[in-house]
Formats: structure tokens, sequence, C-alpha cells
């Protein structure tokens, strides 16, 4: 039996992992504060609290990740600025992926921790990430940016919702998080006939 919970305590870390990869993939520092913020006040349930990690709980770590959160989301919502921001933000999406995950991992190996978090991690953030930047483009050639407001709002709440739901209902937050995956690579087939 203990082995049983074990196994389904590593499956749900890994859910959780992907639920914050995908969120970073629509706002890098929304699900970095948002660990931040219930490791800080212990309300993660499923948040691994090892020592590795613990510093992500600090005040100080806080305070830098909400202003982070807060610079970001405020320059999406500038026209252009934001097709700016994302050719910086792709990369550093998938480092975000890659860390959100392989803290919620300690339990296994490094050599399996890293090397999923790197491929499910950070591919899932990057891949996420990409296929919106592609379509912030087109908001802003067919509505001259005006429509991007839309995007950065959607981008915003999802990457919200998305990562509380990892920490509270990992299962269904991994749900939503293939669900997402599977929505962007039809989504980035549309993109590429448009701009055929």
């Amino acid at each position: 039996m203990e082995f049983i919970n074990q196994s389904w305590d590593s499956i749900l870390s890994i859910f959780l992992g992907i639920g914050l990869a995908a969120a970073a993939g629509f706002r890098v520092f929304v699900p970095l504060f948002i660990v931040s913020l219930a490791t800080h006040f212990g309300f993660g349930n499923y948040l691994d609290e090892s020592p590795t990690w613990s510093w992500l709980g600090n005040t100080p770590t806080l305070i830098a990740l909400g202003m982070a959160m807060f610079l970001e989301i405020t320059a999406y919502f500038i026209p252009y600025v934001d097709n700016l921001l994302d050719t910086i933000a792709i990369p550093l999406a998938g480092i975000a992926g890659t860390f959100l995950m392989a803290s919620q991992m300690m339990e296994f190996s490094p050599l399996f921790t890293w090397g999923l978090a790197i491929i499910a991690g950070g591919g899932t953030a990057m891949g996420i990430k990409s296929t919106i930047s592609a379509g912030r483009v087109a908001s802003t050639a067919t509505t001259v940016g005006t429509g991007n407001f839309i995007v950065a709002s959607t981008e915003t709440a999802t990457a919200s919702f998305l990562g509380v739901l990892s920490i509270f209902l990992p299962v269904i937050a991994f749900a939503f998080a293939v669900f997402i995956a599977v929505y962007v690579c039809k989504f980035r087939k549309k993109l590429k006939r448009i701009f055929r």
C-alpha cells in the first residue's frame, strides 16, 4: 500500500510540474509567483517542500517574483512592446518550465528529474509560448495592435488559473495542460496556413 501511495505521489508531482510548466508558457513569472506565494503561506498541499527549494517561499523571493510578474503583465498590455518581449520570453518560458517541473520532482533521481523537466517542462512551456507569440504577431498585423489587449488578458488569466489549479488539483491541471497542448498544435497549423 505504501508503494502505491509513493507511486501516486510521484505521478502527482509530474502532473503538478507539467501544469506549472504550461502556465509558464502563457506568463513566465505568474506560476513562479504562485508557487512562491503557496510555499510562503503553506497552502499548497501537493507542492514539494524540500529544503532544496525552500528559498522559493522566502519573503525577498516572493517580493522579487511579485514585482517581476507585475512588470511582465503590464508590458504585455503595450502594443509592439509585447511582440518585442516575446523574443526574450520564449527561452525564458523554457527555463521557467524546466525549473518549475524540476522543483516538484525531488523524489526522483537527478538524471530522470532534469531529463523529464527539460523535455516535458521546458518543451511544454516553449511550445505554448512560441505559438502564442506567433498568434500575437497575427493579431498585431490584423488589428494594428488593438486586439493584443484581448490576447494579453487571456494569457494572464490562463496562466493564473492554470498555476492555481496545478497546486490544488494537479490531475485536472494536467488534463487542462494536455487540452491546451492539443489546441496549440491545431492553432499552429492554422497559423502556418495563414502565413504561407
